[in-house]
This record gives structure tokens, C-alpha cells and sequence, in this order.
């Protein structure tokens, strides 16, 4: 039954059925529709996506796109190469763009995030090295982009070999970045708020960007 005299009150009934997992499902459903309309917009939010809404910084939203869009720059990029596909490797051309733009969102991200997440101070070489990676990787799918905007026609010989190499090349600093990521979270706990709270006098704010 829905009343909209004055505000949405959602209720379901059933001949007996209440162990159903489908009336189950929708009365679940209801519950939270009619919680949100009483809710504020950042109550609402958290409700909706308590993951996004738990994170301290935006950093790991962004961080899969330049992974996605630069790998699959270089897999089809080699295999238009190897194959002789033009036409693979001008659509390599959007996806490499894409990636050098999130790269450059998800670096940006990460600064600000290095001077604001606290941390133990056995993570700050890595977080350090974290860092540096990730404004190679930008930098290098720069330059990838300008070099390939402004040489549209396909590269050939040496100077494709070099391209690829420089790639290739990339995608292994995506790797390595990837794992020093990894190795804070889920071996350090950095920003996971209940490893946090199991040694808060093992946390400090480090200012990545201050002569120490």
C-alpha cells in the first residue's frame, strides 16, 4: 500500500506468504525506499553506496580506469601491430588517451591523498615509491599521447618497435604500482578504517611533499 497524503509509507501484504525470499526481497526494498525519502542527501548516499561513502579519499575509485584503458592500449596496439590491423590500432589511440586522462586524475588523487591518510612510518618509503610510480606513469602515457597525436600515420620499423617497447613498458610500471597499492592496504591497512583503529599509536601524518 502506498500513501502519499503526506509522506511515502510503503508496506506489503501477503496471505501468509512472509517466509517467501521474493516478498522478503521486496519488502527489504521497500524498507529502504521509504527510509530514503526520509533521509538527508548524505544519509541517502551512505545508504545507497556505504562502500563509496566509507573511503577517505577518492583515490581507489579512480585508480582501476588507468589500469583498464592502458593495458588494453598496449594488447591492441601489439596485436594490431603484429597482425597488420590499422584499424586496431586507431582504436588503441582512444584507449590510450582515456587512460593517460584518468592517469593523470588518479595522480593528482593520490597526492592529495599522500599529505592527508595517516599512516605507519614503515609505509612511507613505499607510499614514497607508490608515488613516484605513479607520476611515471603518467608521464610516460603523455608522452606515448603526444608522440602518437602528432605521428598519425602507423609507426613502422625501429621507431615502432621502440614505441611498443615504451608501452610494454608502461604497463609493467602498472604492475609494480599496483602492488605497492596493494602491499599498503591490505598488508598495512593504510586507510582501511578498523585496521586503523587496532594501532592508532602506530599512525602519523606524514607530509610527502615538505623537506623531512
Amino acid at each position: 500500500m502506498l500513501d502519499l497524503i503526506e509522506s511515502p509509507i510503503f508496506s506489503v501484504h501477503s496471505g501468509g506468504d512472509s517466509g517467501s525470499p521474493a516478498i522478503d526481497f521486496i519488502v527489504g526494498f521497500l524498507s529502504i525506499i521509504d527510509s530514503l525519502t526520509h533521509s538527508s542527501p548524505a544519509q541517502a548516499f551512505a545508504t545507497l553506496l556505504p562502500g563509496i561513502a566509507a573511503i577517505q579519499n577518492i583515490h581507489p575509485l579512480l585508480v582501476h580506469f588507468p589500469i583498464a584503458f592502458l593495458t588494453a592500449f598496449f594488447l591492441i596496439d601489439l596485436l594490431g601491430s603484429l597482425l597488420k590491423k590499422s584499424e586496431w590500432r586507431r582504436t588503441a589511440d582512444w584507449f590510450l588517451y582515456l587512460g593517460c586522462i584518468f592517469a593523470g586524475l588518479t595522480m593528482i588523487a593520490g597526492l592529495l591523498a599522500a599529505d592527508s591518510v595517516p599512516h605507519p612510518e614503515a609505509v612511507h618509503q613505499i607510499m614514497e615509491d607508490h608515488e613516484s610510480l605513479g607520476v611515471t606513469i603518467f608521464s610516460l602515457a603523455s608522452a606515448l599521447s603526444i608522440w602518437r597525436l602528432f605521428n598519425k600515420p602507423a609507426f613502422r620499423g625501429v621507431v615502432n618497435y621502440l614505441y611498443l617497447s615504451l608501452a610494454g613498458l608502461l604497463c609493467l610500471f602498472l604492475i609494480f604500482a599496483a602492488d605497492l597499492g596493494g602491499l599498503m592496504v591490505y598488508k598495512h591497512g593504510v586507510a582501511v578504517a578498523a585496521a586503523q583503529a587496532l594501532q592508532p599509536e602506530s599512525l602519523s601524518a606524514h607530509h610527502h611533499h615538505d623537506s623531512e
